[in-house]
């Protein structure tokens, strides 16, 4: 019987490690943090045999068929490492998809807008005759789809981050696409060459059918994306291409897929999103008119530039997951009003300096957590507070009809909380308290 490691038991572990017992591998899941018992002793039943609370050197001297990490662990970590010296370290999405060869894969990677991407073409895809799923870096496991509905003729889409993607060998999507590029993640990540480099892994295995969406907005993608062995469809919002805009109406191959009078979300950034959910949602299958109707409904996701309520005037905005400067760029640039902006967080080592130009559009900034006096290094009437909810108490005082109270980090969550989601929802607590 062949022995796998699995590293990591949060939920797409414990799905690879359920889905490989199920197909008969023998499996090890190892946590540095000890299990609960009652889930331990549920997998242990099940025949996993569990290692928990550390990860033993011992573990490292074994062979296995396969090593699976689950992407929240650093590949820098030294225990990965020294795994690393005689194995390769695999991603959950690659094996699962080993299992279900008869899905059509839609993988969506890039810095920003991939959840929304995601988001926005998995529920056009359940629009369509076949079934279809939402998975991998968002949603479900993908491995917990194949585990429960077994490898049938199946439609997914799937965002895959850069974690994930060093832990691919053959992942070939049917289409696939690299939203944007810029720095990020350089906490982990040795340089930018790095991190890029595992971005452009989405499309190395991709063959003469298959379909790769080329950002010809994006001067960084289209440097790297050249020769590729898949077919290319070129999207921009203004250049003449594959798709494009014209007259207000995004067109792909010159005939119309919706207007834009159709988005319910805001910004540039929402437009370029839906065109490339549409245009990937066409390659594998749906008709345009669907495209249409699905995009007319679709509100967005949790947690970016989402609204929250208005108050005496004031108009509330959760984009908890802009965890980088390029996001809060973009959020900045999604409004007319004045802005009080609210930051900080977690270091992830790629700076501010992106936000200095954009001081202008922002009447008053608020920053808190780990990275308060680098942002306040930046914006020198920024006024620094200890945690988010002073920072919302001080936006309500400081507001006046007509603002927008945006929070935006510009940094990861966890110097304070657990994620992002959490993060968003706490602020969207704070903001439905205030009175």
């Amino acid at each position: 019987m062949n022995r796998v490691l699995v590293i990591g038991a949060a939920r797409s572990g414990l799905a690879i490690a359920r889905l490989l017992h199920k197909e008969g591998y023998q499996v090890i899941l190892n946590d540095v943090k000890p299990l609960d018992s009652e889930l331990k002793q549920s997998l242990i039943a099940m025949g996993i045999e569990v290692v928990d609370g550390s990860h033993p050197q011992g573990l490292i001297e074994q062979e296995y068929h396969w090593v699976i990490k689950n992407p929240g662990i650093s590949h820098r970590l030294p225990f990965i490492e020294a795994l690393s010296q005689k194995n390769f370290i695999y991603n959950e999405i690659e094996i699962a998809l080993r299992f279900a060869k008869k899905y059509q894969v839609g993988a969506i990677t890039g810095t920003n807008g991939k959840t929304t991407v995601t988001t926005l073409l998995g529920e056009i895809l359940k629009q369509g005759q076949k079934p279809a799923f939402t998975g991998g870096n968002i949603g479900l496991p993908i491995s917990e789809i194949v585990e429960k509905n077994g490898d049938i003729e199946a439609l997914v889409a799937c965002e895959i981050a850069a974690f994930q993607l060093i832990g691919t060998q053959t992942f070939a999507p049917k289409c696939s696409v690299i939203t944007n590029l810029s720095p990020d993640h350089l906490d982990v990540f040795a340089d930018l060459e790095e991190y890029y480099q595992a971005k452009t892994r989405i499309f190395k295995n991709m063959g003469s059918d298959d379909v790769f969406l080329l950002n010809l907005d994006d001067e960084e993608i289209v440097r790297r994306c050249r020769n590729l062995s898949c077919k290319v469809l070129t999207f921009s919002f203004d250049k003449a291409c594959d798709c494009t805009v014209r007259d207000q109406v995004v067109y792909l191959y010159d005939e119309p897929l919706f207007e834009l009078s159709d988005l319910q979300i805001l910004g540039r950034h929402n437009v370029i999103n839906a065109m490339v959910a549409g245009a990937m949602a066409f390659v594998m299958g749906i008709d345009r008119a669907t495209i249409q109707t699905v995009i007319r409904g679709f509100k967005g996701v949790e947690h970016r530039i989402e609204f929250v309520r208005e108050l005496h005037g004031v108009k509330y905005y959760n984009d908890s997951k802009g965890t980088n400067t390029d996001a809060t760029i973009i959020a900045l640039k999604s409004f007319d009003q004045p802005v009080i902006l609210l930051a900080g967080g977690y270091d992830k080592h790629t700076g501010f300096e992106d936000l200095r130009p954009y001081g202008s559009q922002i009447k008053q900034m608020i920053v808190y957590g780990a990275t308060k006096h680098q942002l306040r290094a930046i914006f020198d009437e920024a006024i620094v507070v200890e945690n988010l909810s002073e920072a919302v108490t001080l936006a309500a005082q400081l507001s006046s009809f007509g603002d927008v109270v945006l929070f935006s980090p510009a940094c990861a969550s966890y110097d304070q909380f657990d994620n992002y989601e959490q993060r968003g929802k706490i602020f969207k607590n704070l903001v439905n308290n205030l009175r």
